[in-house]
């Protein structure tokens, strides 16, 4: 709801501030007095491109503070980093609040502010119209567009349980068609590679890598290379140190048996003692004469094995280079890599099979209920229609034919119906879709119809209609003024009118005028008290020159309008 509005040097306004509250707010005024001012200034909280030429005598300021918005607003000012304002009420109610700002330089520049944090124009055009909803004989509003007439016959069809089932099937079918559709492009791309594949796995297969190997066949060969030389070193040192007659080992088997013969403990020493050094010296020299002679044995000359290990190490060579990687080590990991690919081509193939299943199975669903929800519409649509033309046949719309068509559509996340509102205002007149319709008086009062409708039940911005009552008189402008207050019953209804009838039935009135300031003319807006109601309606009826009977004729509809 609209609580206030803020206005200044914007055209003829130099400042205005306006406090408005729930029901029907009128606001009548002279033609060319400057409602149309009123307006664009609103009109620029909704998103429409400012004109540097609006600016008089400097900054141009228009600020509008709205209480109790759609709670679901919220989403898109935590998605645009916006506050989102709430406030607990002494009885526990949470109340929120959002105040929109729009700044104009003279040179042009516009500044736009939601909840004091600058925004984008983008973003105030996405939030300003689910604030404010102006409607004009020369602008069909948003019920034009076929997305919200498909909600408008949702709310009044009363099928949201239907509606939620269907929605939260689609959404599973969808996820399963994204995962269909990943699998699919991840197996074709495999499907492409997979000879490849089986050919570098065949490869891989016949050289069978080994992390460490290659390092041992090097170390090996290494090792075979020199082999005669090494066994001719190892021969002679394995000859001296364990050689029967001159050798390290025998030498000192002999040197242990001289020094038992030769009474060390007469000298003073500890004899025992040095026979176990003595002892463990023989033991380690053996074990080490045994170990040289062992090596030598071991050491292979045989050209037929340097041939074996240099053939493999070229083998790895050459799969290092084909292969493409730093190592000979890394070769196995690939090998294991490959085989992993190859096995999940098979795999993936098996869960897109089973996923396919269950896809249409699950699309068989989704068409049931789709089947389902177009019931309800279809039912909702012609009960919407019924009241349409109920109440827009009192609006002196006697030959209007009205249909909510719902016809079959591509299935989407709303179901798998087209719905769109037709029309003919004429008798033998073709049923064409309101948004193509000509706008006129005839549309206006068919799009307040629909509004009062849809306001029952839809929770509904600020709607502002601007002289939607023109052309009517009498009894029917009577009926609209009624539908307007009616439907402001349950929203915040605004009324820019000509028509006493209509003026006579708002909660508040506002009156706009022109006054003649030394070398400018200014525009002003009063909020008029009972008094100056009964005057204002009063010459809205007679002219500029006000009768008693004019004002007893605005008192008796002012009395009625109670």
């Amino acid at each position: 709801m609209l609580r206030s509005l803020g206005i200044r040097n914007y055209a003829l306004i130099d400042s205005v501030e306006l406090d408005f509250g729930p029901g029907l707010t009128v606001v009548t005024g002279e033609t060319g007095s400057g409602k149309s001012i009123m307006l664009g200034a609103l009109s620029l909280l909704l998103g429409t491109r400012a004109d540097s030429r609006v600016a008089s005598g400097g900054k141009a300021r228009v600020e509008a503070r709205f209480e109790d918005v759609d709670p679901a607003m919220r989403g898109i000012f935590d998605e645009k980093g916006i506050d989102w304002l709430e406030s607990e009420g002494a009885d526990g109610t949470v109340h929120n609040e959002v105040t929109v700002r729009r700044e104009i330089a003279p040179e042009g520049r516009s500044k736009i502010y939601v909840n004091d944090t600058p925004v984008t124009l983008a973003t105030l055009q996405a939030i300003g119209p689910r604030l404010v909803d102006i409607h004009s004989q020369h602008a069909n509003a948003k019920l034009s567009d076929p997305a919200e007439q498909l909600h408008v016959i949702d709310v009044m069809s009363g099928n949201s349980a239907e509606l939620d089932a269907y929605m939260s099937a689609f959404r599973r079918f969808a996820h399963m068609k994204r995962r269909i559709d990943e699998i699919k492009c991840r197996v074709e791309k495999s499907r492409e590679n997979e000879e490849f594949l089986r050919f570098q796995c065949e490869q891989l297969d016949k050289l069978k890598p080994r992390k460490g190997e290659l390092a041992e066949i090097e170390r090996r060969y290494e090792i075979l290379s020199d082999a005669d030389e090494i066994k001719e070193k190892l021969s002679s040192l394995s000859s001296l140190l364990g050689d029967p007659e001159r050798g390290l080992v025998n030498g000192l088997s002999e040197a242990r048996g001289m020094m038992e013969r030769a009474g060390l403990d007469l000298l003073g020493v500890n004899g025992a003692e040095m026979d176990a050094r003595m002892t463990g010296l023989y033991a380690e020299l053996q074990d080490i004469a045994e170990t040289i002679e062992d090596l030598n044995a071991s050491v292979d000359t045989d050209p037929a094995t340097l041939q074996v290990l240099s053939d493999r190490m070229q083998a790895y060579y050459d799969a290092v280079k084909r292969f493409r990687v730093s190592n000979a080590d890394e070769l196995a990991a690939l090998h294991e890599r490959i085989k992993g690919e190859l096995a999940g081509i098979s795999g993936e193939d098996s869960e897109l099979s089973e996923l396919e299943a269950e896809a249409r199975e699950q699309a068989r669903q989704v068409k049931h209920l789709a089947a389902i929800l177009t019931g309800t519409r279809r039912k909702g649509a012609e009960d919407f229609a019924a009241r349409i033309l109920e109440i827009a046949r009192g609006l002196g719309l006697p030959n209007l034919r009205f249909e909510a068509s719902v016809s079959p559509g591509r299935l989407s996340s709303t179901g798998g119906d087209r719905v769109e509102f037709l029309c003919a205002f004429n008798r033998n007149a073709e049923m064409r879709p309101v948004g193509e319709t000509a706008s006129g008086g005839e549309m206006s009062r068919l799009m307040l119809s629909l509004k009062g409708v849809v306001a029952e039940r839809m929770n509904m911005p600020t709607v502002v209609f601007d002289e939607v009552d023109s052309g009517v008189s009498g009894e029917i402008a009577e009926r609209m003024g009624r539908l307007m207050r009616d439907m402001g019953r349950s929203m915040q209804v605004m009324s820019i009118t000509h028509l006493p009838q209509v003026a006579a039935l708002g909660a508040r009135h506002f009156k706009v005028y022109k006054r003649d300031e030394d070398d400018r003319t200014v525009t002003y807006v009063d909020a008029l008290e009972e008094d100056g109601r009964v005057r204002e309606i009063a010459s809205m009826i007679s002219g500029s020159e006000v009768t008693e009977a004019a004002m007893e004729t605005a008192r008796a509809l002012l009395g009625g309008a109670e």
